[in-house]
Formats: structure tokens, sequence, C-alpha cells
């Protein structure tokens, strides 16, 4: 059934395309108030983009869209954009995600692509993108323990547990404040890469910031949606480390262990931030069905505190949670 935005739409679409049949059919959202629909015309589609100007203002979107598009790299071509009523018509890159298509076979192609897109995004100026500071990582942090420690368990932290929080908090501050600065797009994974011509079709990016140069590295490699035996996933990272350093986004010190402990702190991190987030989407936003990907993340949260002494209380911590 039609809401009135969605009839809205449909007939700025229809004026625009000079088609008074066109219909809009949604397709999959994402873990924010925007909606998209396809549209079909004679020859081709479209993707309509509905984002209510009160939760989703088009400015940032627009202002990234453009940023990126200067890296050549292939996210969406904005064909007709309505900033005052939220809408606009998009390229379609398409139904096909990364997640659908990523098997032991195709793994290597499809993160080539996407590394070597990630890498066209790193030397990408800093532009509109606004700064991904201690404050920023600070906040997202603390929705793991008000949105899943608190809302979604009802746990209690003891005074110990507090304190150690506080600790760990820091030491992952610190370890990303202490990487290189670069654009990042703050959700490089599956879900958001289309397998496209040319190849990946990137989309979602519109929260992208200006912060520590493993952080989309490890959301594509330590996705929150598929995982993969470390030893590959730490072949990847060093075969990105390698590269960065020949494109001098890395400098020539930046060895092997120490990048590892750059890209295993960050993982933990945005792990955590993400089950903050799914917990929220659940209890905020009536979407439960994120929290089937708790018991994965949680599980990267524990692999890699457990190397790392400083992080060990954490992963303890973590061990005592209910079950998912």
């Amino acid at each position: 059934m039609e809401d009135s935005r969605q009839e809205q739409l449909r007939d700025w679409v229809r004026q625009i395309l000079q088609d008074p049949e066109l219909e809009l059919r949604q397709v999959a959202g994402d873990a924010s108030f925007r909606r998209y629909f396809r549209v079909h015309g004679a020859d081709r589609t479209w993707i309509a983009m509905d984002a209510p100007p009160e939760n989703e203002p088009l400015q940032t979107f627009l202002a990234v869209n453009a940023h990126l598009q200067k890296a050549d790299v292939h996210v969406p071509d904005i064909q007709v954009e309505n900033e005052a009523d939220g809408f606009l018509l998009l390229e379609d890159l398409g139904d096909t995600q990364y997640l659908q298509s990523l098997d032991e076979e195709s793994a290597d192609s499809l993160y080539g692509d996407a590394l070597d897109a990630l890498l066209h995004i790193q030397t990408l100026p800093q532009g509109p993108l606004p700064p991904y500071d201690a404050k920023q990582l600070r906040l997202e942090l603390d929705r793991f323990t008000d949105w899943y420690l608190g809302r979604h368990l009802g746990w209690e932290l003891s005074r110990e547990d507090q304190l150690m929080i506080e600790t760990v908090w820091q030491l992952l501050i610190n370890c990303a404040l202490e990487q290189p600065c670069v654009a990042v797009h703050r959700d490089y994974h599956s879900r958001n890469l289309m397998v496209t011509e040319p190849n990946p079709g990137i989309i979602d990016h519109q929260d992208a910031m200006w912060g520590p140069v493993t952080y989309d590295l490890v959301s594509l490699l330590r996705d929150c949606y598929i995982a993969w035996p470390d030893e590959r996933v730490r072949g990847w990272a060093e075969q990105y480390r390698q590269r960065a350093i020949q494109q001098g986004i890395l400098d020539e010190g930046v060895d092997s262990e120490r990048f590892i402990k750059w890209f295993d702190w960050m993982g933990v991190q945005r792990h955590l931030k993400a089950v903050g987030i799914f917990a929220r989407l659940c209890h905020r936003d009536d979407k439960p069905s994120f929290l089937d990907d708790v018991p994965r993340v949680l599980r990267y949260v524990q692999d890699v505190c457990a190397k790392y002494p400083p992080l060990q209380p954490l992963a303890d911590l973590v061990a005592r949670l209910p079950e998912p």
C-alpha cells in the first residue's frame, strides 16, 4: 500500500520521465530512514530515492557522491535531484550485492576489485568530509554499552567492568587516532558493494568521514555479514598494506606487525559500534533482523581481543554475556 510520500515520489518520477504509467517497486532498504524504489522504463531502469528531509537531508549525500566521483569509482550517477522534497533519481546499479556473489572461487577477484576502488578513494583530499575524531569514536563505542548491554540485554556493569571499559575504549580510540587519515566510506562491506561494470558499484556512502586508514579495510575483510578464515583475511590485508605503501597512502615505516594491530583494534571499535547499532535498529526502529548477525560480530571481538593482553578483559566480558 502506497503512503503519501511514495505517491508524491511516484508523481514526481512520472513528471520527470514524462510517462504517466510508470510504477515504483520498492527494493531493499538500509539501516536508515531512506527508501529506494526501482522504476522500469521502456528500455532501462532507474532507482528513485525517498529521503525525508527532516530525517535524511540530501545535502550530505550529494556532496559525498560528487567527492567520490573525483576518485573515479563507481558511485550512482545522479540523474535528477529534488532536494527540497528529498527525492533523487539515480543510476540503477542492479540487485547483485557482493554478499550474494562471494564464495571461495570469486572472493579473490571481487575483493581485488573492492581493494582497487578503496585505494582510489583513499587518494582523495578531505574535501567536504568531517573529521572522524575522538568524540565520534567514543560516541560509537558507547552505543554498545547503551543499546546492546543496557537496552537489549538489561546488563548492569559492575564498577570493575565500568573501569575496564573506560580503559579499553581509550586504548581503541588512541590506536585509531594514531593512524594516517584518509577518506572513509564507513560502511564499506558486502551489502553496500554491488557487482557491476565497472566493478564494484558503491552505495550508502553519505556518512563518509576523514579518518583512520584501516577502517574501511576491516569493514570489508571482517564483514558483519560474511566471515572468512583469519589466514585469508590477513593475506588480503597484507596485499593492501603493500599497495598502500606503493601509492603513498602509508609510510614505508608501517610494517606488517604495526599495521595488523591497527587493523585488528580498528575492527574491535567498528564491531562494538555495529552491535550497538543492530540493537538500536531492533528497539528504536523495529528492525529486529539485524540482531541475527550479532553472534558473528561478537566472535570477531572475542577472537581479536584474546590476541592482545590489553584487550583480554573485554574478551572476558563478552564471554560472560548471555547468548544473543
